[in-house]
């Protein structure tokens, strides 16, 4: 069964799996262990078991992992050394001016990756124009002596302007790998963009990053050989798979690796919706049990940035552009100093988890809260071997309640579902109206363990309508994994004005970049290359990326500037425009098979009271595998999934699509 393909995506507390043949999709959730790479055998096996099937017949395996990012996070990397120009030793500290509150006095940027005591000067010189000084190899061997000293277990090199000129650079990496047995990160081939900061912090988090990503991989390909699964393909940020071996080349590209998924899963799921309705775009939301992930697609792509920051630390690469606030299924619901009823950022995680989980937790979280408004069935077994504890659910919101001062468990509840809806409704505003969208333009495509639950809820408070929520919804980035292209970008900064821009230097050094985008692919023959330049008006200091089709021409490249400028800041104007940075991507075009949904109709499982605007109400139970197409469903109901649960207020009506998905409307008859 070549065709046979899994998808797994690492959460913060499930490690979800989707399993599709050529005519069925299975799905699995497992909790996320401590070593990732075990949890995600053991919910190939799961998947497999279920689909009947043996893992050793599985033809492809694509991942979304969280190491990097849970590194960055937690900052638990390796022991990372610097190597830099001599004067450039604090870069990493230095950083932008900007300030992280502007009138918070007592703010703190965050501490660099490296620290200054493992950043190294060394004499060199490298101009725009040329390299005036070159490196000195018996200083450079001093210096790896003194790392070796250290104890690093990664380094990182960033030299001035290596990004026109890398020779020195190239130069200073290849005797540190001789001399050195760790991974070393070099700037021109991480990123050869100019920004000395934003280069040489971005240079850093790949090294730090580098040792933990490694062994991480070579671990989950050791165990999946065991089962005779292959060996992984793994999202990137830029929403594209990448070979391991590519990945473990530059593990910076996999910092979003899992919310880069969900938003291709939803791009696919959502796409007739916005057709149908013809819709500017969708706002795509997954919300999972550490936290909640908000993006847009339009155009029929994902929005992407080049300008990212994680947790105060710049990661220059290309990724999908996702806004994440700590608001899950597995927040915890807490009083401030003030009284007032707070959810997240910290999350009960799986382990000891909810309290509903019944395994020792006592703090308040939103699943909790779900459980005692009536949302999540008390009976499930969530995950489908989960057994819920509703009763230490509604004791430790009773115990929330008495601490804020509120009536009841239930009282307690709503306030934890209304808080955590509130954090989400800013974090959609966020990336809609706070960047001169209007979200009422827009669909809603709602996914995650959590996210369906609380889709209309937030729908209806920004008047975004339709909602589509997906079949595999509670495992939609692993979904998504198996319907991403392979991506592989290549880019360097080639600063000039387009008026002074010759036609035939800017193809040439295009075509440079395309072959090193090329070099990456598994089957060059099958890729496609797209290319693009990011622009700005001379004197601006950030760009905007506008595509080039065909030979570069000057002209075409300022009129589709303007057009982007227009679109993105509600103006453009007559101004000289410059060329900032060549990009290339080369991409193979994948996806998955459309399965049809074959739910039988008979899903009605009764009626079981739930909360909606303070009130009980009963409302209709569904099974939501049992839906069939072009079954309707009215609220006051709850839709129940072995992963996820649907919540379709008073008021909210669903129709049932040929693959599965619901989609809800507001304000049907």
């Amino acid at each position: 069964m070549s065709g046979v393909r899994v998808g797994v995506d690492v959460g913060g507390t499930f490690t979800d799996v989707v399993l599709v043949t050529d005519d069925d999709l299975v799905t699995a959730k497992v909790p996320t262990t401590e070593n990732g790479s075990v949890g995600v055998i053991e919910g190939i096996r799961k998947a497999c078991g279920t689909a009947g099937i043996d893992p050793g017949e599985v033809g492809e395996f694509v991942h979304a992992t969280t190491v990097s990012v849970n590194a960055l996070l937690e900052r638990d990397g390796a022991t990372t050394g610097l190597v830099t120009t001599d004067g450039f030793r604090d870069v990493l500290e230095i950083g932008r001016q900007a300030r992280p509150a502007l009138y918070d006095l007592d703010a703190e940027k965050p501490a660099p990756l490296v620290p200054r005591r493992r950043r190294y000067e060394v004499t060199e010189r490298t101009t725009p124009d040329g390299v005036e000084t070159a490196v000195d190899e018996s200083e450079l061997r001093e210096v790896a002596a003194e790392l070796r000293a250290a104890g690093v277990e990664s380094v990182a090199v960033a030299f001035l302007h290596a990004y026109a000129h890398p020779e020195n650079e190239r130069r200073a990496a290849a005797v540190l790998r001789d001399e050195l047995d760790v991974p070393v990160s070099a700037s021109h081939e991480v990123l050869a963009e100019f920004r000395e900061f934003e280069r040489t912090a971005t240079t850093a988090v790949d090294a730090y990053v580098a040792p933990l990503v490694d062994a991480y991989l070579g671990s989950l390909v050791e165990r999946a050989a065991d089962e005779g699964v292959p060996s992984p393909r793994v999202m990137q940020s830029n929403g594209g798979v990448a070979t391991a071996e590519a990945v473990r080349n530059r593990p910076v590209g996999t910092v979003l690796s899992g919310p880069a998924a969900g938003v291709v899963g939803a791009n696919r799921v959502g796409e007739p919706v916005r057709d149908d309705h013809d819709l500017a775009g969708l706002v795509t939301f997954d919300m999972g049990g550490t936290s909640s992930d908000v993006s847009l697609v339009r155009d029929g792509r994902a929005e992407r940035t080049a300008d990212a920051d994680v947790d105060g630390i710049p990661v220059r690469t290309r990724m999908v552009d996702v806004h994440t606030v700590g608001s899950g299924g597995g927040s915890v619901a807490w009083v401030d100093a003030g009284g007032a009823l707070r959810v997240g950022p910290e999350s009960a995680g799986a382990d000891p988890g909810p309290a509903c989980y019944g395994r020792g937790g006592e703090r308040t979280t939103v699943t909790d809260a779900a459980v005692v408004l009536g949302y999540v069935d008390p009976t499930a077994a969530l995950g489908g071997e989960l057994e819920l504890d509703a009763a230490a659910a509604r004791d430790a919101l009773a115990d929330l309640a008495d601490e804020a001062g509120l009536d009841g468990a239930i009282a307690a509840a709503r306030g934890v579902y209304r808080v955590a809806n509130a954090t989400m409704t800013r974090a959609i505003r966020e990336v809609t109206v706070e960047r001169g969208i209007d979200p009422r333009e827009f669909g809603l495509v709602a996914f995650g363990g959590a996210g369906p639950m609380h889709a209309a809820a937030l729908a209806a408070a920004l008047d975004i309508d339709p909602v589509v929520v997906p079949l595999p919804s509670g495992v939609l980035s692993a979904y998504g994994l198996l319907d991403a292209d392979e991506e592989h970008d290549a880019v360097r900064t080639r600063l000039v004005r387009l008026a002074d821009a010759d036609p035939t230097a800017m193809d040439d050094a295009f075509a440079a970049l395309a072959d090193e985008a090329l070099a990456e692919a598994t089957d060059p023959d099958a890729a496609t290359v797209e290319r693009a330049v990011d622009c700005r008006y001379a004197g601006q200091s950030f760009e905007l990326e506008v595509t080039v089709d065909g030979g570069f021409d000057p002209a075409t490249v300022r009129e589709r500037f303007h057009a982007a400028h227009e679109r993105a800041y509600g103006y453009s104007v007559d101004e000289p425009v410059e060329a900032v940075t060549l990009r290339a991507t080369a991409r193979i075009e994948r996806g998955v098979a459309e399965t049809d949904h074959g739910g039988d109709g008979d899903a009605r499982q009764g009626t079981r009271e739930a909360w909606f605007d303070g009130e009980p109400r009963d409302a209709t139970a569904y099974d939501r595998r049992a839906l069939a197409p072009g079954d309707r469903v009215d609220g006051p109901a709850v839709l129940d999934g072995p992963e996820s649960t649907t919540v379709v207020p008073p008021g909210w009506a669903g129709t049932v699509r040929g693959d599965g998905a619901v989609v809800l409307t507001e304000g049907s008859p």
